[in-house]
């Protein structure tokens, strides 16, 4: 058939709308994308709007490297096929949208998705008069777990860190150390020693001086702080995958809560390998875009711990259906949450984290004042927990006219990743 004759035949009412259409009740009015950054990160909230006077739903579809192209999407290509619809129905709405381009997935479109998916939990939370965590079952937890971020100059600064932290009543703390002289993730800069050879890209990512400095990293942690605290190190897939074998057994016997990211995703088969070496625990899948990227992962019980970054596969609703897929092979959730996640989308983390039975640790990120005025309502954080509201959707509110004071960032050229280069010059993923 041609694609003339294509047109000609298709029906005459929008491709989104369902084979039922009650007669009457609430419907989707509006649906845009929204920039601000508060705090320097250019975040993309979207916000649904209804025939009902005051009900509106807000999402997160923050993809800061490629925002204006999330919102492009979510203006010009999802807005057009949600107006009209039901908002309660959620499923057949993210089955819909995530085909109706034909080709799908990939962060630009997830993100969203995402956006549009967390606003219908979040107006389906506030018809109901609930939280979004009671529509999902109900909690399993009083409060929610999280580990924040420690990092240092030497092990004696992180150790330091850690240590006050724990004060502070977090039992959970992810470990950066910096590389002397070398570009490293999530540590401050340290000077090289002295008389370190030159190289021929000053500030180098060097894999196997990293490698080095985590294995004393963790040594030192461990003598200083005993075992009651639970510690999480990052290798962000900066490694070689044989690399990667070895600094997970290399910190075998410091006992890691989990070991992240130890490789990229074009390697995953290299966790067959890292499975059959060592018992140290693996969280992986924060580049993930799909969720059955995780089908192997999981079915081979190939990690411990899955690092979804939930905008990224399209929000609540797949993500609920991978948690409920993790349980059954023993995998546990540790849903990705940096600043680049905005309350809305912290808050969805929450309500998933506390239904959910396999819950294994929730990432932390403190919100300044600007960001707390932008969205009132940010999750609660103190004594190492995220603490549930009682307030019906996902619980944050949106200020539309204080968002103007903080404009995104420029696209070009502030919202790219840059990666680091190895001393030869060469680009080391991710």
């Amino acid at each position: 058939m041609s694609d003339q004759a294509a047109t000609s035949a298709a029906p005459a009412h929008r491709p989104a709308e369902p084979p039922w259409a009650p007669p009457s009740g609430v419907r989707i009015t509006a649906v845009r994308a929204i920039l601000t950054a508060p705090a320097g990160t250019t975040l993309v909230v979207v916000r649904v709007d209804t025939s009902e006077p005051g009900l509106y739903g807000l999402g997160c579809a923050t993809f800061t490297q490629r925002a204006a192209a999330v919102a492009t999407v979510v203006d010009e290509y999802l807005a057009p096929q949600l107006i009209g619809r039901d908002p309660a129905d959620i499923t057949d709405i993210a089955s819909t949208l995530h085909v109706s381009g034909y080709w799908r997935s990939g962060p630009v479109l997830n993100n969203a998705l995402s956006g549009v998916d967390m606003a219908l939990w979040d107006i389906k939370g506030k018809q109901a008069g609930l939280p979004v965590w009671q529509l999902l079952g109900g909690r399993c937890r009083t409060a929610v777990p999280v580990y924040t971020h420690a990092a240092g100059r030497d092990p004696q600064e992180v150790a330091d860190e850690v240590r006050a932290f724990m004060e502070q009543g977090y039992q959970h703390v992810r470990c950066q150390v910096a590389v002397p002289g070398a570009g490293t993730y999530g540590a401050p800069a340290a000077a090289a020693a002295a008389g370190a050879r030159p190289v021929l890209t000053p500030g180098a990512w060097d894999p196997a001086a990293y490698r080095r400095a985590v294995r004393e990293l963790f040594a030192h942690l461990r003598e200083q702080l005993g075992s009651e605290v639970e510690l999480i190190h990052d290798v962000h897939e900066r490694v070689h995958p044989a690399d990667a074998v070895r600094i997970a057994t290399d910190l075998e016997p410091y006992d890691l809560f989990y070991l992240e990211d130890p490789v990229a995703p074009e390697d995953l088969e290299w966790l067959r390998i890292l499975r059959a070496s060592t018992v140290t625990p693996i969280a992986i899948g924060e580049l993930f875009t799909n969720p059955a990227e995780y089908r192997p992962v999981v079915q081979e019980r190939l990690c411990d711990f899955i690092r979804v970054h939930i905008s990224a596969i399209g929000g609540i609703t797949p993500a609920w259906r991978l948690a409920t897929a993790c349980e059954l092979f023993g995998v546990r959730t540790a849903w990705h949450g940096p600043g680049d996640v905005s309350p809305i989308g912290h808050a969805a983390n929450l309500a998933l984290d506390l239904a959910s039975p396999n819950f294994g640790i929730q990432e932390q990120h403190l919100f300044g004042p600007a960001a707390q005025e932008v969205f009132p309502g940010c999750p609660e954080i103190r004594d190492g927990h995220l603490w549930p509201s009682q307030a019906p959707g996902l619980g944050v509110d949106f200020d539309e006219g204080l968002a103007l004071k903080y404009p995104p960032r420029p696209a070009v050229p502030g919202q790219a990743w840059r990666p680091p280069r190895r001393a030869d010059g060469a680009v080391q993923r991710p």
